[in-house]
């Protein structure tokens, strides 16, 4: 029989199709694994394809609350897979890519279906697409159906599974989904739909979620729950066929109540705008970072912003500012250890106008700019309980060819000698410009530089009393210095950046350096508190009288006032705030109630701030002694004397004399006996000479 085969032409004739079919089989196997081989070989050497997309860039507050956003129409948020439920993978892969994990890029099982049910049904009934595939027209293509986007997509794919791991495949798919509604990705979809992170989502909210992309206008929740309800009941269904839940499981998840959200987890520009556009000023010009990377590279941004400081400056301007007054304001609070601007305010509306008054206006300081000079007078010589006299006058200078006649607040002079200590407390002007020209005009500069002020400040007389413009940022990194014992600290905006995988690329390094002598700026600090304080009351009110009352703990501070701005600059030993209000076209300041703006924003932010916040006094340095002295004299203080405040000293620059005022006197005379015996005899003899 099998000789009669191999003789039966037939026989041989169909042997010899076999053969050459299974060897052309065997060539197209060969060739097919060569073409696999080869293009897997050209993607490795092609190197990884970029996995960069837009995404949002968000704006942290200093708490981890979320502040602002970037985007364009879409909401776009990276989180690794740890921070994706696992029953949203799992519903995913189940619904959109069975063999996720076992196939190269491409399901050919599937898409042999696919082309059998298309033929029959004569169209397209169904896709093959993987997740890979799918992830690779998300990142790189149109979705235009030519067979050149095909081509390119399937090129991409195989790029993909060539040089990243499953794992990243699975990671970018799940960023870069669309899920309706403007939303890309797990995260945004998340907070979209349920108002909670991907990795918070339950199985059922999960199954609903891994339906959405098939059609978004179809199998949204928003769209139709019916739909929507339906496809997740097949995801559910699939699932429990595969053993990936129970039946217990796909039973509960059906009949567990979803609760819709259907809004923006992130509002735009609504909270703390101007701070975020002082941010995003500093992402561009100080760290280099470009446009489109800050608005589409998915940056986080972590600030320094701390948020209840924040709602509070916002709501006591809001409360405190009549709605009919077209007066503006600038607020900044500042963290005088660290640098950390915890608040700030540019305007009052910035949908009306976004011109940042607390950054980008310059205005005359006026008094709060005394502070700064009598700083400088103390390194020179002076102290508290130098005395100075004020009165009407008429100053020369420039050699005698210009003349500056200054004024005190309502024409009211001592005719006396003052203390420096009062003199700030009811800040006069005369013992200011003495101070000024007796230390030279140079000297205010120099030191106003010295304190970080860089707007320019005019060699005048007038200089003294805060006629060059200033920001409110620059006077309250001038007043850090004070409240942080002379260390000077850079305004600091942001803590760290980190990039769309989490990588910190920008981390603040806190840098200080030791400015002032810690003794005189614990002694100016001293004497700031004297402005809330009565017993300076005399000839003037103290500056601060009028909110005094308001306060439950020590503040340093000093008011400045011109005619066309009003000014509030004060701070504990954790926080520090400048207050300025004005006109933007310069109008005079006018009404009583506008005058008052700034001193009681200050002081309801600084209460309200710190309210139940433990008491922090400020803290003497080594090198300085307090003694009790007159307020009104400087002298020491005896127990007849009815002003006697505790002042503080550089060591060795204390006053040794008794106020003799209050006594009876022949008492008076005993004393000033004693005390003239006290004296070394040059001083003696120098008394006697005058």
């Amino acid at each position: 029989m099998l000789v009669e085969l191999k003789t039966n032409p037939h026989f041989l004739r169909t042997l010899r199709l076999v053969k050459g079919a299974t060897f052309v089989g065997a060539c197209f196997v060969i060739i097919a694994f060569f073409l696999i081989l080869s293009a897997y070989t050209i993607a490795k050497i092609a190197g990884p394809p970029p996995l960069t997309v837009p995404q949002s860039t968000i704006y942290f507050a200093s708490d981890g609350s979320i502040i602002g956003e970037t985007h364009s129409g879409q909401k776009r948020y990276w989180v690794p897979l740890d921070d994706i439920a696992p029953e949203l993978m799992d519903a995913t892969i189940t619904v959109e890519d069975q063999h996720f994990y076992t196939h190269l890029g491409f399901d050919l099982k599937r898409i042999g279906g696919a082309i059998f049910a298309n033929v029959k049904a004569l169209g397209k009934a169904q896709g093959a697409s993987t997740i890979s595939q799918q992830y690779a027209r998300n990142l790189f293509l149109s979705h235009e159906k030519t067979w050149k986007r095909k081509l390119k997509e399937a090129l991409y794919t195989i790029r993909l599974e060539a040089n990243y791991t499953k794992e990243e495949i699975l990671e970018g798919y799940l960023n870069t989904i669309y899920y309706g509604h403007g939303a890309y990705g797990v995260e945004a979809a998340s907070r979209f739909y349920f108002n909670k992170s991907a990795k918070d989502l339950s199985l059922s909210e999960a199954a609903l979620l891994a339906g959405i992309p098939k059609g978004p206008s179809r199998f949204s929740p928003f769209v139709s729950l019916e739909k929507a309800k339906q496809r997740q009941a097949l995801i559910l269904q699939l699932m429990e066929k595969k053993d990936i839940i129970t039946e217990q499981q796909r039973k509960s998840a059906l009949t567990e109540e979803i609760n819709l959200f259907g809004n923006d987890h992130v509002k735009k520009v609504e909270f703390a705008p101007y701070f975020q556009d002082v941010v995003r000023f500093h992402l561009k010009n100080d760290l280099g970072i470009d446009e489109k990377t800050i608005n589409l590279g998915g940056l986080r941004i972590y600030t320094t912003l701390d948020r209840e400081k924040q709602e509070v400056a916002e709501k006591t301007i809001q409360s405190l500012i009549s709605t009919e007054s077209d007066i503006q304001v600038g607020l900044v609070a500042i963290n005088p250890k660290n640098g950390y601007v915890e608040a700030l305010v540019g305007g009052r509306d910035y949908q009306k106008s976004s011109f940042n008054r607390a950054i980008q206006a310059i205005r005359q300081p006026g008094s709060t700019m005394k502070p700064i000079l009598y700083y400088a007078a103390l390194e020179h010589g002076f102290t508290p309980s130098t005395t100075l006299r004020s009165e009407e006058t008429i100053f020369t200078y420039d050699d005698g060819r210009k003349e500056y006649t200054p004024q005190n607040y309502n024409h009211q002079y001592p005719n006396d000698e003052i203390t420096l200590a009062q003199a700030i407390a009811v800040s006069d002007n005369i013992y200011a410009v003495k101070t000024h020209l007796f230390l030279g005009m140079d000297t205010l500069v120099e030191y106003a530089k010295k304190f970080g002020i860089q707007s320019k400040q005019k060699k005048v007389p007038s200089l003294a009393l805060g006629t060059s413009g200033v920001s409110v940022l620059e006077m309250a990194k001038a007043y850090s210095l004070f409240a942080n014992n002379g260390e000077a600290v850079d305004p600091v905006f942001i803590e760290r950046i980190e990039n769309i995988h989490g990588e910190v690329i920008y981390e603040h390094k806190s840098r200080q350096e030791q400015i002032l002598d810690p003794r005189h700026a614990f002694v100016m600090s001293h004497m700031l508190t004297g402005v809330f304080d009565e017993r300076f009351n005399g000839y003037a009110t103290v500056t601060g009288n009028s909110i005094a009352k308001k306060m439950t703990r020590e503040y340093a501070g000093k008011s400045g006032t011109t005619d066309t701005d009003s000014w509030m600059i004060g701070y504990s030993p954790e926080i520090v705030t400048a207050v300025w209000t004005g006109y933007d076209k310069g109008k005079k300041i006018t009404m009583v109630t506008e005058k008052s703006y700034a001193k009681n924003i200050w002081i309801d932010f600084m209460e309200t701030s710190l309210k139940d916040k433990p008491l922090q006094p400020f803290q003497p340095p080594n090198g300085v002694v307090g003694v009790e002295v007159d307020a009104k004299n400087g002298l020491l203080a005896t127990e007849t004397c009815p002003t006697a405040r505790l002042t503080y000293f550089v060591a060795g620059t204390e006053p040794t004399d008794y106020c003799l005022d209050h006594i009876p006197p022949i008492e008076k005379q005993e004393k000033e006996k004693e005390q003239q015996e006290k004296k070394p005899w040059f001083k003696r003899l120098f008394d006697w000479l005058n």
